[in-house]
């Protein structure tokens, strides 16, 4: 029978295994895909937590993890155009990425462009998409300067690349240690901690134009009074703060043609995922302990293919 990794209950890493279950059946509008490689984020061990986006209910158990998947399309379901058996695409699952087989629904499902690998693939539809979304929120014009905190991350490493891209200075806050992984994206580092805000103001001697948060809580707080304008402070980080400091949660677009528009930078050149770690779906809990512990450098994919 095809395996999965799932959490039985809500809690904490002692509730996770790796279990047989029955291959799914696509309903209306959605496709079954052989999962190649599933893509690590921190809101799957937070869903193992009981999180929920507003709106939704915590998911029903036992869970598989993971939100997002790349693959090959197996069957298609009722209704469905656009798709067929043998494509490779990528997307958010219905019922979680790490598995060997997963559902996308049609709505939020790409076609995977032939010169990314379905492991870059998987990195995107989350911190790919995330990233992608806050940096079009912001509509920074060339020449303006970008903050965003926690930048060592996958949502970080995609943000910064893509405001580069389109002519935005990026500093970025992270660990002493990622110095050399910062700068490497093209970003001014700022070590973490108490003091960041001062490391910051030196950076950037005439000022901040917009904060793209990771990381929320104080970090959020302090990095506002960077700002003269409110309106471009977002955050990924800190949903439940942000409004009272005159910013805004990271508008996500949640579609395929977001999806494809990021898969298209990676083929071009102007992104890089920076996959630095996969694991077998048999270790995806070593891959999610290094997310969760905030070990991670750049993006991890569990590569269920093998």
């Amino acid at each position: 029978m095809p395996k999965a990794y799932v959490f039985t209950r809500f809690g904490g890493p002692e509730t996770e295994t790796l279990v047989d279950q029955d291959r799914p059946s696509p309903g209306p509008g959605q496709l079954l895909v052989a999962v190649r490689a599933a893509g690590v984020n921190p809101v799957d061990y937070k869903q193992r937590n009981g999180y929920a986006r507003p709106g939704q209910t915590a998911r029903e158990l036992p869970a598989v993890f993971g939100n997002e998947a790349a693959g090959v399309v197996e069957e298609i379901g009722e209704g469905v155009t656009g798709f067929a058996v043998g494509d490779a695409v990528f997307g958010n699952p219905v019922g979680g990425g790490y598995a060997e087989y997963t559902l996308l629904p049609v709505a939020v499902t790409a076609h995977k462009p032939e010169a990314i690998s379905f492991t870059d693939a998987a990195a995107l539809p989350v911190a790919g998409a995330t990233a992608y979304d806050g940096i079009r929120q912001l509509d920074l014009p060339a020449g303006s300067t970008l903050l965003v905190t926690g930048v060592g991350g996958g949502v970080g490493v995609a943000a910064t690349q893509i405001a580069r891209a389109f002519g935005v200075k990026v500093i970025g806050t992270a660990s002493a240690g990622k110095k050399d992984f910062v700068e490497s994206l093209g970003a001014v580092h700022v070590p973490s901690g108490p003091d960041f805000v001062a490391g910051v103001r030196a950076a950037a001697p005439d000022g901040v134009d917009a904060v793209y948060d990771l990381i929320g809580g104080e970090v959020l707080e302090a990095a506002a009074e960077l700002l003269t304008d409110r309106s471009k402070l977002i955050t990924a980080g800190g949903k439940d703060i942000v409004g009272r400091l005159g910013g805004a949660p990271v508008a996500r677009a949640r579609n395929a043609a977001i999806l494809d528009e990021v898969a298209h930078l990676v083929a071009d050149g102007k992104l890089n995922p920076l996959v630095t770690q996969t694991f077998p779906l048999s270790r995806a809990g070593e891959a999610l302990r290094l997310v969760e512990d905030g070990h991670a450098r750049g993006k991890i994919v569990i590569d269920v293919a093998g």
